[in-house]
């Protein structure tokens, strides 16, 4: 596949390498052209450093791999508002959190994945990787892992499947764009506990494939 990656940051890095191994042309862009140089540098795989809009131009899938405050920007030189991204598969895996409290700045009611759809008109929105570190995505730990996905355009969700898996996880579709929130709650969840010195996974209780949870 084609993807554009917004963004050179570690995550950005994380399944950039990732895919390049799958055998993806990776497209990388970002706000410096020196910083988007360098990583596709150290991508290799034929990875290549472009502007904002020519990453997006054709891309099967484009990662929005930005903190949640530089969002509007990236996809304002994307020049989303004119439909750049309509049709695309745009990957969402920002959190709208307050650092180290993990509540949600987006309004009530609404996520941020919904936002990016409102920046983005006609792109197929998808929320996905929001909840691992970025760094976990060089190397997997030795149990299985699950990434969440949300959106409402089967294909779309067909594509991110397929990159989730090019990164060593296996997907699990929990249903349309507005389950957005819940996701991005949990997200919130998670960084809370970590940044009161506690391990999230001891706060989820272990229940095995197929259970029915306790009421």
């Amino acid at each position: 596949m084609r993807i554009g990656i917004l963004g050179t940051g570690t995550l950005a890095a994380a399944l950039g390498g990732c895919w390049t191994r799958a055998g993806h042309h990776v497209t990388v862009a970002g706000r410096s052209q020196d910083k988007a140089r360098t990583l596709a540098a150290r991508l290799g795989g034929g990875a290549r450093a472009t502007t904002v809009r020519e990453a997006v131009a054709g891309a099967d899938a484009v990662l929005l791999a930005v903190a949640w405050d530089g969002v509007a920007d990236i996809l304002r030189s994307a020049e989303s508002a004119t439909g750049t991204l309509a049709g695309t598969t745009l990957i969402d895996p920002t959190n709208a959190v307050d650092h180290g409290v993990g509540v949600l700045s987006t309004p009530p009611g609404g996520s941020g994945a919904q936002r990016v759809a409102e920046l983005a008109p006609g792109a197929n929105v998808v929320k996905a990787f929001h909840l691992f570190p970025a760094e976990q995505w060089g190397e997997l730990p030795g149990h299985p892992v699950t990434v969440a996905i949300c959106g409402d355009h089967p294909n779309a969700l067909r594509v991110t499947e397929t990159l989730v898996r090019d990164a060593g996880a296996e997907a699990a579709v929990l249903g349309g764009l507005d389950r957005a929130r819940q996701l991005e709650e949990a997200a919130g969840f998670v960084i809370a506990l970590a940044f009161k010195g506690f391990d999230p996974r001891a706060a989820v209780p272990h229940v095995p494939a197929g259970a029915r949870a306790v009421p």
